[in-house]
């Protein structure tokens, strides 16, 4: 019996890590079967990816559903089901039961909760190719159920080669969040962290660049968490490392370790989703937003870890004015990616359940975007949409970190500020165009020009351009090449000979021709972090920073 398991993903570098637990439980329960994983991308030509699905007759295909790709999963399976009639088809994951009420029990056999967990009669049944219609029981409801790495030394140069690789510590999620799916299920069973070290050592000892932690909430036994923290820093390696965190369980000892981590080893996701006391009590979203803005700011300041900030648009009790306020409050806490979301009203989620209650209308299809509700009709939610676009644009990036500063520190009213943005942006039809740098500093410019600090601004727009190592400034910001020659000949004059940390004599006229010169004015300065300086120049040079987001390396030069 040859069985195809097949994963389709967001993107190339995506895996699936379901996949690799199903065909160790096959292989374990059904020994003389022989699997094949697939992993596709939502992108593939559909129907070539069914030629690949039917190629060589399997007498399975079994399919990962979520709610991203279980319409093309609904899909596949229809057209197998017409192409291999003898062909059992079988789907587990997230929408797996969602994909079988709409394809209906003689189509597809269903699998709920985790392999490990599933019924022995699974495999009898499937040999026989006798399938019933459902199966499947709680990974938590289980005692001692398996809980190890799937992964064999052969798939790293193989099904993982070139791909982020997907890693579970613990399984199960404290929180209860009406929204999401980990909530139909309590409770949490954690690897102890002997474990956790021996799958991590067979993990890196390849040359893994993005490991993500899948754990829902990954802090949720502190020492734990910390211990974990310590441990893949062990590892003489570059790899990035993510981890979904909860802002209210970091203690002052792990402040003190996240301290000394080097700039781009850690990512966290931090789910903070509204600061509206209302909105997370109706959620059971039970956080502090206090805790969360201490939390998030000081790691901000730490300077070395990239901090995504979740914000969700679409909650119960959730006004456009509690969610611009939300916005402002994270913005204020300093992250490097605020990830604002539409809410999506899974099948089986509690909020789904009480839709009617909420007055929530909501797409049909998956993801089952929200598109009205009690608190916001539908040209509002329309209206803050857009709002979370025009920040994906101008925010989410690393082109503007000193604008950013500036505003975060002079209290600017930031929702306001992008709201100002996103009449520009519709005006000049940014969101049917490429969002490049130059474009984004245009709009920036002109919604700034009539502010009393204009032009300062405009100043740490051009420090912000020349820092993302862009030699020639665009016709926005340009003072022309004639003040920059000039600037450029004074230097060359007036600096010394030789300047140990920028150049010896030998190297100072390449140097001279490969660095961009700009002349900042006091306040600017001022704002960068050089106060009572007065006006002076920066320098910017090839290379880069070992920071987070690796700008070019500045030098305010003795002139």
């Amino acid at each position: 019996m040859h069985i195809k398991l097949v994963a389709i993903n967001g993107r190339f570098t995506h895996s699936s890590l379901a996949l690799f637990h199903v065909r160790n439980e096959l292989e374990s329960n059904c020994p003389d079967i022989s699997s094949e994983i697939l992993q596709l991308t939502i992108r593939d030509p559909y129907y070539e990816v069914l030629l690949q699905l039917s190629r060589n007759t399997p007498d399975a295909v079994f399919f990962s559903a979520s709610v991203w790709n279980s319409e093309k999963v609904e899909n596949l399976i229809t057209d197998l089901k017409s192409l291999l009639p003898s062909c059992m088809l079988v789907v587990g994951g997230p929408q797996a039961e969602v994909v079988g009420s709409n394809l209906g029990e003689d189509t597809c056999t269903v699998v709920r909760g985790a392999v490990e967990t599933v019924e022995k009669s699974f495999y009898s049944d499937l040999l026989e190719s006798s399938l019933c219609s459902h199966y499947g029981r709680s990974f938590f409801h289980e005692k001692n159920a398996p809980f190890a790495s799937p992964y064999r030394e052969s798939d790293f140069d193989t099904h993982l080669k070139n791909r982020n690789i997907y890693y579970e510590s613990s399984r199960g999620c404290p929180f209860s969040c009406t929204y999401c799916l980990s909530s139909a299920e309590n409770g949490t069973v954690h690897k102890d962290l002997t474990q956790v070290r021996q799958e991590l050592d067979q993990i890196m000892a390849h040359d893994t660049k993005v490991l993500r932690f899948v754990d829902r909430t990954f802090n949720d036994r502190p020492e734990r968490a910390l211990a974990i923290w310590q441990l893949v820093l062990e590892y003489e390696s570059e790899t990035l490392f993510h981890f979904e965190i909860a802002p209210d369980r970091i203690s002052e000892e792990m402040f003190a370790f996240l301290a000394t981590v080097p700039p781009g080893r850690f990512q966290f996701e931090i789910g903070i989703q509204s600061t509206h006391e209302p909105t997370l009590k109706a959620i059971n979203r039970r956080i502090d937003p206090a805790v969360a803005h201490d939390t998030v700011s000081r790691l901000a300041a730490l300077d070395n870890i990239h901090l995504h900030a979740d914000l969700i648009l679409g909650l119960p009790f959730e006004t456009e004015g509690s969610f611009l306020k939300s916005f402002a409050d994270i913005f204020a806490m300093g992250p490097h990616y605020i990830q604002m979301g539409l809410l999506k009203l899974l099948p089986d989620t509690e909020i789904s359940h009480d839709a009617e209650v909420y007055s929530y209308r909501y797409c049909s299809k998956p993801p089952y975007s929200v598109l009205a509700s009690k608190w916001l009709d539908a040209e509002s939610l329309q209206d803050l949409y857009w709002f979370c676009e025009c920040v994906e644009k101008f925010y989410n990036n690393r082109y503007f970190p000193s604008l950013w500063s500036y505003l975060r520190r002079s209290n600017e009213d930031i929702s306001g500020f992008f709201m100002g943005l996103l009449k520009l942006a519709h005006e000049h039809r940014l969101f049917q165009l490429a969002a490049t740098q130059e474009l984004l500093c245009i709009l920036l410019v002109k919604s700034l020009a009539a502010r009393k600090d204009g032009q300062l601004i405009r100043e740490l727009l051009v420090f912000d351009w020349l820092s993302c190592g862009l030699k020639k400034l665009p016709s926005c910001l340009a003072t022309g090449d004639e003040k920059a020659r000039l600037l450029k000949d004074r230097l060359y004059r007036e600096l010394p000979m030789d300047i140990p940390a920028l150049y010896s004599r030998k190297e100072r006229n390449r140097f001279f021709k490969q660095t961009v010169f700009y002349q900042f004015s006091a306040e600017c300065l001022k704002e960068l972090g050089y106060p009572g300086v007065g006006a002076g120049c920066f320098s910017f040079l090839q290379e880069r920073e070992k920071s987070l987001t690796q700008l070019q390396k500045t030098v305010l030069l003795p002139v």
